[in-house]
């Protein structure tokens, strides 16, 4: 059974008899996600001057109660996270690392970096809104639901060329925590997916910069 901890924790007084016996903590279990399986590269002949097209990814943006190194479930209206299980850095910097394994592996025709921006060129910027396990019901078998929003930017004037929203919701096999890692590991790797293959075909339409 899974153990939740609520997010809003209500401190109360506890007086402790003197045959009581204090428990060590309850250990954590560390998960990771981020395993993005290899999917067909974009053809180089897709993308005009591929070899010298270079996007920037800007700063990521991500959802506050789900940027850290916990596992966020939501009931209807209440959230809580996984008690006993941890990421094992930042679910920010997890999920940005895998998104650039993604172009990668999947668009070698994209020179992508996230260094210092210049005036020409352009930007994607990644904003990771939804990130967490829905249950429908106490105790039920949850799904992870993942929601980015994205824009293709011009650096110059910053100009918003192209924008999505990519939604995706990956059921787990159980009410288990290794469970609903895997459901996020596979959540995760669609959502790249998907995000690379938008960003490939968006920047061979981009119009040519004014600069």
């Amino acid at each position: 059974m899974i153990r939740l901890s609520s997010v809003a924790v209500v401190a109360a007084g506890l007086t402790l008899s003197a045959c009581a016996v204090l428990k060590s903590p309850d250990p954590i279990q560390t998960y990771r996600f981020g395993t993005v399986p290899a999917f067909g590269s974009v053809d180089q002949g897709s993308v005009p001057n591929c070899s010298r097209t270079g996007v920037n990814l800007r700063r990521m943006e991500f959802n506050t109660a789900a940027r850290g190194d916990q596992l966020l479930t939501a009931t209807g209206n209440e959230t809580a996270y996984i008690g006993g299980a941890r990421w094992v850095g930042q679910a920010l910097t997890l999920f940005e690392e895998a998104l650039q394994e993604g172009f990668a592996s999947g668009a070698p025709c994209l020179r992508v970096t996230s260094g210092p921006l210049t005036r020409d060129g352009l930007s994607l910027s990644v904003d990771v809104r939804r990130f967490e396990t829905v249950y429908s019901a106490p105790g039920a078998v949850p799904e992870v639901k993942v929601g980015v929003s994205v824009q293709l930017l011009r650096r110059g004037d910053r100009s918003i060329l192209k924008d999505a929203r990519f939604d995706v919701v990956q059921p787990a096999d159980a009410n288990r925590v290794g469970s609903i890692v895997a459901a996020y590991n596979a959540a995760t790797a669609d959502t790249i997916r998907q995000i690379v293959e938008w960003t490939v075909t968006e920047v061979a339409s981009a119009p040519p910069s004014d600069d």
